[in-house]
């Protein structure tokens, strides 16, 4: 039986894919958040891996790491950031999940001798991972991976069929599509969202609310046309025109009536919106700002040259840097440089920009460009942050060209190196998950103790984000960590620093400035002042937590340090 006093909201997608479903899902559950009701959301994706984590980034975008160790599809990460609520494991399903969950049933006599099918069995097991994201909410908000008409996600629309066959007037469904203005016509075709339209239609499925994707904004006339071809009400066909920034998406539909038509239909009242600190954000946003600072980020997960290249890969980090800099007043002009460009071409390519990122990687290509980049940030006193691959190769470069251990290297790239700065460690199931055959990662989050007097002591005190540990409490909970200060981070690696070397990298100035409770990982390293101005790296993944009403504290002060000297615009 299912549960009718939750609301359901169905959004799917047509025409192409990269529509930003996500944004429309996010922007809904966002103002209807606002209006004083509990929202959910969940992201249901077609493929068959049971997460996002063994997918290559340049091919389905960077991996949104959640709080409990999911890696999720990015559109988590913009459910995070528009409703400043941690996403995990129930907000995220895949159809490799729901697969192995049906076949492993199966096998343990779950269906009690019936043939196991697609309907009813797939499509039940769909319903009720929508049924468990549902609980505790009034509406829940359930995002559709891919396209309408594509194979792989026809049981996703048979359960919304299911779903509002049997919950009339409690089930809702949204249709995202692309309208197209050729150039050489000069005006809108909506043609192909009709076609979407019959698509959807013919699997039993009658869209209550249209949202137009386009770079042009279209007229009322068009929109009741468009909405009586596809027997919607003029009303509900929504515009979502380009706009500079997402996050004024909530805005534009909160202007149309958006989230009030939805509550009509589900005979919910209306209460009071609540947009006052999301609206000056996004005036803050459009603003004419102080300053422009220059940011390079030097990564291997960039595919083609110039246009082409693939931003999405690190999009959690753009996004990060994009709330530090509208924090600090400060214009973002951004430069993504392929470390294995800078292996063949030197360092000359990175120029003289104002802050350098050096973030997640896996293997040993491009890692090289990376040591190199590091090496030019700290010779160059370049305000520098690392973000886990970062910290370590930092930790490699200060080594090799500091300490003198010219063969210093990670085991990830050198299993026989005499000096393994990073090195593989047994598995440990306190910190680590088996990811796969012999594969072992630390995943989400997890506590960091923060030296005194250091640099990553003052940028979390400084913002609030730590929490202060007395003496008496350490003792009691056995934590031997230096420092009163302890934080929290997500975790996405298998390597890690190797202690042998902590004293020898320590006696030549790095500052080992944070660790684990029982001192046994280090977590963050930076260089004092008196040998860089700002040089701070973390093996966590504070990208992942940054939002913009609440900008994360390294991406704030990185910003901030590598827009101090610069004149105002």
């Amino acid at each position: 039986m299912i549960a009718t006093h939750t609301k359901y909201i169905f959004v799917s997608g047509g025409v192409l894919s990269g529509l930003g479903k996500g944004v429309v899902a996010a922007s809904i559950a966002h103002l209807l958040l606002n209006r004083g009701y509990k929202v959910g959301v969940i992201k249901c994706e077609n493929y068959l891996n049971i997460d996002s984590g063994t997918i290559n980034p340049v091919e389905h975008g960077d991996p949104f790491l959640c709080e409990d160790g999911l890696e999720a599809d990015m559109d988590l990460g913009t459910y995070e950031r528009f409703l400043n609520k941690e996403m995990g494991h129930k907000n995220f399903t895949t159809m490799g999940q729901i697969y192995k969950t049906v076949i492993d049933r199966e096998r343990s006599f779950g269906y009690n001798g019936e043939d196991v099918e697609a309907i009813p069995h797939v499509s039940d097991e769909i319903i009720n991972r929508i049924k468990q994201a549902g609980e505790g909410n009034d509406i829940i908000i359930i995002e559709l991976g891919g396209t309408a008409g594509e194979y792989q996600n026809m049981l996703y629309y048979e359960a919304c069929r299911i779903m509002k066959a049997k919950m009339p007037g409690n089930v809702l469904n949204i249709h995202v599509s692309y309208v197209p203005m050729p150039h050489h016509l000069g005006e809108p075709k909506t043609m192909p969202t009709q076609l979407s339209i019959k698509t959807v239609m013919s699997m039993g499925i009658m869209p209550e609310f249209l949202v137009l994707r386009s770079e042009a904004e279209l007229d009322k006339r068009r929109r009741y046309i468009l909405g009586l071809k596809c027997n919607v009400s003029g009303d509900n066909v929504i515009m979502a025109r380009d706009l500079d920034t997402i996050y004024e998406q909530p805005l534009l539909f909160a202007k149309q009536n958006f989230d009030r038509n939805i509550l009509k239909f589900f005979h919910l009242n209306y209460r009071h919106q609540r947009l006052g600190a999301w609206k000056n954000m996004v005036r803050r946003i459009r603003s004419k700002k102080a300053k422009t600072v220059e940011i390079v980020i030097a990564g291997k997960y960039f595919s083609g040259e110039g246009e082409y290249s693939l931003s999405d890969t690190y999009h959690a980090l753009i996004e990060a840097l994009k709330h530090a800099s509208w924090h600090n007043n400060a214009e973002l002009k951004l430069r993504v440089i392929s470390t294995e460009e800078i292996e063949k071409h030197g360092v000359k390519l990175i120029g003289k920009p104002h802050g350098i990122v050096v973030p997640i990687g896996w293997g040993s290509r491009g890692a090289e460009g990376k040591v190199m980049t590091i090496q030019y940030a700290r010779e160059k006193k370049i305000p520098y942050l690392g973000l886990c691959y970062g910290m370590q190769l930092a930790c490699v470069e200060f080594a090799r060209n500091v300490v003198g251990l010219k063969d210093a290297n990670t085991t990830e790239i050198d299993p026989d190196t005499k000096n393994p700065i990073i090195h593989n460690i047994p598995m440990t199931s306190k910190y680590q998950i088996i990811k796969g055959k012999g594969t072992s990662m630390r995943l989400g989050a997890y506590d960091c103790y923060l030296k005194d007097k250091t640099l990553a002591s003052s940028i979390y005190q400084k913002y609030n984000q730590a929490e202060l540990i007395s003496d008496t409490r350490k003792q009691k909970e056995n934590i031997i960590a230096q420092g009163s200060l302890k934080i929290s981070e997500r975790h996405r690696h298998r390597f890690e620093f190797n202690n042998a070397y902590r004293t020898t990298l320590e006696e030549k100035g790095m500052i080992i400035s944070g660790t684990s409770a029982d001192d046994f990982f280090v977590e963050m390293i930076e260089l004092p002042r008196s040998m860089h101005p700002f040089f701070i790296a973390t093996q966590g993944h504070p990208e992942y937590k940054s939002k913009p009403l609440q900008p994360h504290p390294l991406f704030t002060e990185f910003i901030r340090h590598a827009a101090r000297d610069i004149k105002h615009a």
